[in-house]
């Protein structure tokens, strides 16, 4: 079996691909509410509210000026309300090593809440990395269905 690396995946922004030597976030949990019912001392009735999702944090070398995405982040970011916000739907794919995709996760309507620029050291050789932090809606995901028989 094929099964896929970590280190081996592309990010796209509604059809503009981007380079990204890590993505984190991706998460979603589902939140619950607990409930104590009189004269029932044993335990608590935890019952499902609503599912929330963490944001998407993204990391690459920094980029020359004129960047579409750094662009997007400093529109949404500091203009604050004055000019609406424009989400866009990111997709992340993950490869096996033949390069097929296996995973998708397509974020919807997400849109920039973060950027940041790692520290600056004149006595380190270190690459200056550029963070950018998306919110988002919800993601969905989906997988190359050859994965799901290995565990059914």
């Amino acid at each position: 079996m094929d099964y896929p690396v970590s280190f081996y995946f592309t990010l796209s922004f509604a059809g503009v691909d981007a380079a990204f030597k890590e993505v984190s976030g991706i998460s979603k949990e589902l939140s619950v509410e607990e409930i104590v019912c009189g004269g029932e001392n044993r335990f608590k009735y935890r019952l499902p509210t609503v599912s929330n999702s963490s944001n998407l944090v993204l990391k690459r070398a920094m980029v020359p000026a004129g960047s579409q995405l750094v662009n997007w982040c400093a529109n949404c970011i500091d203009q604050g309300l004055s000019n609406p916000i424009q989400p866009k739907n990111v997709i992340l794919k993950l490869l096996n090593a033949s390069g097929v995709v296996c995973m998708q996760w397509t974020f919807n309507n997400a849109y920039p809440v973060k950027y940041s620029v790692s520290d600056l050291n004149s006595q380190e050789s270190n690459i200056a990395i550029e963070s950018i932090e998306l919110a988002y809606t919800y993601f969905d995901i989906s997988k190359d269905t050859k994965f799901d028989k290995l565990f059914t």
